[in-house]
């Protein structure tokens, strides 16, 4: 998954299918441990906290600087305020945020680090370049002896699984997520258009095309797809149409390289060389020439949840989680439109994203590397805490239902859209009014979990750093415009990013991957 904004995610079967693949209790660290009762032992002042945590010295105040991506929520002040306060007092600590915006942040996030700037804390996952950056030196090991010393709580509710999927070189670089999530990408949708307009449900790419290419015709004002902003190599129609509907997997977004998610060989491939890659770019020919997207599709700034609060455009795509919180909060405002989801590949494996999908790293020329685990152990497993940064203040932003789930309140778009989520943990809340159609398909996707043996591969680039910044380059240049269909000649098009991928080195890349995987393989099988 990419972004998300204030993603609900998958519950019951799923999370304990991501901590039954936990395995042994290795090295002391627990499995299933009860996050309340892990929560409760912060309620104790500072000093017993450092006592018990092996006599951590928190007298000496420090503020802690944190980097989020995602636009800063308009409530920052009062949310991050109380955090501060109960920080203060459980281990003198505060964090100041700095956020960026999801237009921007795929430029400045690498910036920050290759710069060195000074913060302690950052937001990572796989999909922001955490391997890459890793490797890069830009954050700092965490070792089991920090985790266990700093912090404890965390140490004991993380399965296993999620401390191996996050390791890289066989270093752990990040504190990751603690709550498994589905990977699938939807479209949510204009249902009132549909309807309309007589038109076939929307179970497929062609139905999906045919609403479109409608809406295009016979709506005026309306835009019938925007997509989400950002320098995305390959974006969430991406994920449906070619990764979804073939069931492949890519190890980044980053690369176009890919591999059946059930072949046990795990052979890989250059998605650009495929008749799939072909049929798709066709495909997006088509709905451009048909006016599916502006054509300054490419250079937008718009916010395409927004436009789609505001009709101003007919469909988007994202995850479950995030478009079922949009529909949420339009219904609950009393949208004048009818909206719906739609899974263009039904019958199509399902998979869930690992651990490093969301997470924090510590910045590795921080100065305050101990205090920035204790926060972050704090805020993922400290349930008063944890529902201040996940939700915002009891009241406001946010009613709580019972231990486990939320509704809305009056200032809830005060305080959502940032990557808050890098503390998902088993305390988080769900949605007492997420959409029951939401709820059904989470339901469905439950019981289809398909686990593949590369799962928990991890892909380290560190041999071919430069051939992976030069394909980047290239698929930024020349596949992206083909993925709009910006490109007049197709067949030309295509030839020519082949021909830039395969002289920035994708063949070396293709091969060290190999290597890799057939490692990794032959091990598993031991």
């Amino acid at each position: 998954m990419k972004k998300k904004n204030g993603a609900l995610l998958m519950t019951g079967v799923l999370m304990a299918s991501m901590l039954a693949g936990c395995g042994s209790n290795n090295g002391g660290n627990g499995n299933g441990a009860d996050p309340q009762a892990s929560a409760a032992a912060t309620e104790a002042p500072a000093s017993t906290q450092a006592a018990d945590s092996g006599a951590v010295d928190t007298s000496k105040a420090v503020a802690l600087k944190m980097i989020f991506v995602g636009p800063k929520p308009l409530d920052y002040d009062e949310v991050f305020g109380q955090i501060n306060t109960k920080l203060q007092e459980k281990i003198n600590t505060t964090i100041e945020g700095e956020f960026l915006d999801w237009s921007d942040w795929a430029q400045k996030y690498p910036l920050k680090l290759a710069a060195n700037e000074d913060f302690d804390l950052i937001y990572a996952a796989n999909w922001a370049g955490y391997n890459d950056q890793a490797l890069k030196g830009g954050f700092l090991e965490i070792t089991d002896d920090m985790i266990q010393k700093y912090a404890p709580m965390t140490w004991k509710a993380m399965p296993q699984v999620n401390w191996d999927q996050a390791k890289v070189q066989g270093k752990l670089y990040m504190i990751p997520q603690n709550r498994g999530e589905s990977t699938e990408k939807l479209v949510v949708y204009r249902e009132d258009l549909r309807k309309k307009y007589n038109l076939p449900e929307i179970t497929s790419p062609e139905a999906y095309a045919t609403y479109l290419k409608t809406v295009s015709e016979k709506e005026k004002g309306v835009t019938p797809f925007t997509p989400e902003t950002g320098d995305w190599k390959f974006h969430n129609l991406d994920h449906v149409l070619l990764m979804q509907q073939n069931e492949w997997n890519m190890l980044t977004f980053d690369m176009p390289v890919a591999f059946k998610m059930d072949d046990p060989a795990g052979k890989v491939f250059n998605v650009y060389e495929t008749q799939e890659f072909k049929d798709l770019v066709n495909y997006y020919k088509d709905l451009a020439d048909n006016n599916a997207w502006s054509k300054s599709a490419l250079n937008s700034k718009l916010d395409h949840q927004q436009e789609f609060r505001e009709g101003k455009t007919a469909s988007i795509t994202h995850n479950l989680g995030t478009l079922g919180a949009l529909m949420t909060d339009m219904r609950e405002k009393n949208t004048p439109y009818e909206l719906a989801l739609a899974d263009l590949t039904p019958d199509k494996k399902k998979s869930v994203a690992i651990s490093t999908q969301n997470g924090f790293a510590i910045h590795a020329t921080s100065q305050n590397a101990e205090r920035s685990l204790m926060v972050l152990d704090l805020l993922q497993n400290d349930k008063e805490l944890h529902d201040l940064v996940m939700y915002g203040v009891a009241g406001e932003h946010y009613n709580a239902v019972g231990d486990d789930k939320y509704t809305n309140a009056e200032k809830n778009a005060n305080y959502t859209g940032f990557s808050n989520w890098g503390f998902n943990s088993p305390l988080n809340r769900d949605n007492a009014t997420f959409p029951e159609e939401a709820n059904a398909l989470s339901a469905k996707w439950e019981g289809e979990v398909y686990h593949y043996p590369l799962e928990t591969f991890v892909f380290d680039n560190s041999q071919v750093k430069t051939e992976v910044a030069n394909v980047g380059n290239v698929m930024l240049r020349y596949g992206i415009p083909l993925e709009y269909g910006m490109v007049k000649d197709v067949d030309k098009g295509i030839a020519e990013l082949q021909k830039q991928v395969k002289a920035a080195g994708i063949d070396k890349i293709i091969a060290e991957i190999q290597r890799q995987i057939d490692e990794f393989l032959a091990n598993s099988a031991k």
